[in-house]
């Protein structure tokens, strides 16, 4: 596998070779600076874009363009990282060594016209497609409840930091869709396109200088170059005692959501020993919280943990019956106070470290995730894949003891069914 970068003014284009795959594919990272008021419309456009265009102006004729490019795949996503907002515009296509020559460019000039060129006439966008999404992304919206645990979830990090970008719906708001109209979002498009910073991706058994050559023809971002500041969420207020929500729903299953914040840690803490710590806690079936929560004590339905070493929080997830939620939590906090105290074996640790492994290698089955992977170490400074296998083997349990204390519960919240 070989890696290049180039700087080309207002972005950076970084190529990926590696024979392993059929397809190219390419992704254009666009970035912003968080604003809660500026999420729904970001998602709304993110959709649009891929919808239709001027010259594909309904989603059938985007197909059909695909379809004559061997089967091409465009689609579009947005997420939160950390303090910014990411929109990321993908396609991947059948390499033309087994498709027919010209398809590269030809995919690449189809992304292209998807991105430079919406469906767009006098200042708006068009009133058919925009509908559709319009009513997609209220059915979506609508339904997050439906989802208990991740209404949990939702409701948990607002009591944490209600003005705090990990607090935000990443799918959006009912009252700032209703605001959308055709025209502002062409004018939210014309501050997107020439405001966001941009990275693009380019991976497959590629040749540089061609791929280079296209990119710089077809990619014409006109976007000043600023410096990216750091996305990292610094916590600021550390409550000395957790905070405890109880809210009444009509459910069967109750669902406990816990946060805890995480301060003050070395890149090397951020960066693998983090990761360890939640394995080890919740990452799985040999983790503390599901061999002595789950299945010593049969207290839950089911029970993990997830870092997010951007936003500095440990999550932890739980399906209880109600009547169990205090011997639940205090049964966790006792999992969370023996790591801490060091009454975990060599063992798990090991097993942390071999699981961890297995993800990296994982990670080399998919165009997507390498591309992740080389964005991480552009954006986050993470190391690259095999440095990383290395670097987890220098963990050690005092390491682990020692972040423990820098991992303080926040907020328990429970959504509260019947018994």
């Amino acid at each position: 596998m070989q890696y290049k970068k180039i700087e080309l003014g207002s972005y950076n284009l970084h190529m990926i070779k590696t024979d392993r795959f059929k397809t190219v594919n390419v992704q254009i990272i666009l970035s912003d600076k968080i604003k809660k008021e500026d999420i729904t419309k970001r998602n709304f456009l993110s959709d649009m874009l891929t919808y239709s265009s001027l010259k594909y102006p309904t989603k059938k004729d985007i197909s059909m363009a695909s379809q004559d490019l061997y089967a091409a795949n465009i689609y579009s996503t947005s997420y939160r990282l950390g303090n910014y907002y990411n929109t990321d515009i993908n396609l991947y296509f059948l390499n033309e060594k087994y498709s027919e020559e010209g398809m590269t460019e030809k995919s690449i000039e189809f992304l292209s016209e998807i991105i430079f060129n919406p469906n767009v006439t006098n200042n708006k966008f068009d009133s058919s497609s925009f509908n559709v999404i319009k009513n997609n992304m209220r059915i979506q919206i609508e339904s997050v409840k439906e989802d208990t645990r991740k209404y949990s979830m939702i409701k948990m990090l607002e009591n944490m930091g209600k003005d705090q970008p990990y607090s935000y719906h990443g799918f959006g708001y009912l009252d700032d869709l209703e605001k959308i109209t055709e025209e502002n979002l062409y004018e939210y498009y014309k501050e997107f396109i020439k405001s966001s910073s941009v990275e693009i991706f380019v991976i497959g058994n590629i040749d540089f200088d061609f791929i280079e050559k296209i990119i710089r023809e077809k990619f014409k971002f006109n976007v000043y170059k600023k410096k990216k500041e750091n996305p990292t969420i610094i916590h600021e207020n550390i409550r000395s005692r957790a905070k405890t929500i109880i809210e009444e729903d009509d459910i069967n299953q109750s669902k406990l959501t816990i946060g805890c914040k995480v301060n003050g840690l070395t890149d090397f803490e951020k960066h693998y020993v983090l990761t360890l710590y939640n394995i080890i806690l919740g990452g799985g079936s040999e983790s503390l919280l599901f061999q002595n929560v789950r299945e010593k004590n049969s207290l839950c339905y089911y029970v993990n943990s997830s870092s997010n070493k951007v936003d500095n929080l440990i999550i932890i997830s739980s399906g209880i019956t109600k009547k169990n939620f205090k011997k639940t939590v205090s049964l966790i906090k006792k999992e969370i106070s023996n790591i801490e105290k060091g009454n975990f074996s060599d063992e798990i640790i090991e097993q942390a470290k071999i699981r961890y492994k297995s993800v990296i290698d994982e990670i080399y089955d998919y165009p997507n995730q390498i591309i992740s992977s080389y964005y991480a170490s552009e954006i986050l400074g993470v190391d690259f894949p095999d440095i990383r296998k290395k670097k987890i083997m220098e963990v050690t349990k005092e390491d682990i003891m020692k972040i423990s204390k820098k991992i303080k519960i926040d907020t328990i919240y429970l959504l509260g069914g019947k018994d």
